[in-house]
Formats: structure tokens, sequence, C-alpha cells
């Protein structure tokens, strides 16, 4: 299983939301998107939901967010 990192902080939206999508589509089956995030990307979560993508957020202490995107087995 790889972990692909990808870094959206400092970009103004949509393109965030444009560049994680972007990553999805570059995935593998075992593969998982590691994005580093300034915001919690709520509209986000619905569009991963209804692609069968789950997701797993935390938040740090630099008040940014880690957010781990994967397609379920």
């Amino acid at each position: 299983m790889r972990e692909i990192p990808i870094d959206v902080c400092g970009l103004e939206a949509p393109e965030p939301m444009q560049r994680v999508l972007e990553a999805l589509d570059l995935l593998d089956a075992r593969d998982r998107l590691a994005v580093l995030i300034e915001r919690e990307p709520r509209p986000l979560y619905q569009i991963l939901d209804r692609h069968g993508y789950r997701h797993c957020i935390t938040g740090r202490p630099d008040h940014r967010y880690d957010l781990l995107i994967w397609r379920p087995a």
C-alpha cells in the first residue's frame, strides 16, 4: 500500500478540492491519499462518500489538518 502526500495549503478555493479530486483519479485501489490542508473540507466529504471513498481527518496543533482518503477493500 502506498501513501501519496499532497499539500494544498495556501491555495485559494476551489483549487484545494480540485487538486484532491485530480489526485484521487491517479490512485490505485490500494493507495491512500494523505492531504495536508488548512481548513476542514466539509463539502469534499459528500463527494468522497458519493464515490465510495473513506476518509479520516485529524487536527494539528498548527491549526492545519491531515486528511487521509482511501477506497475500502
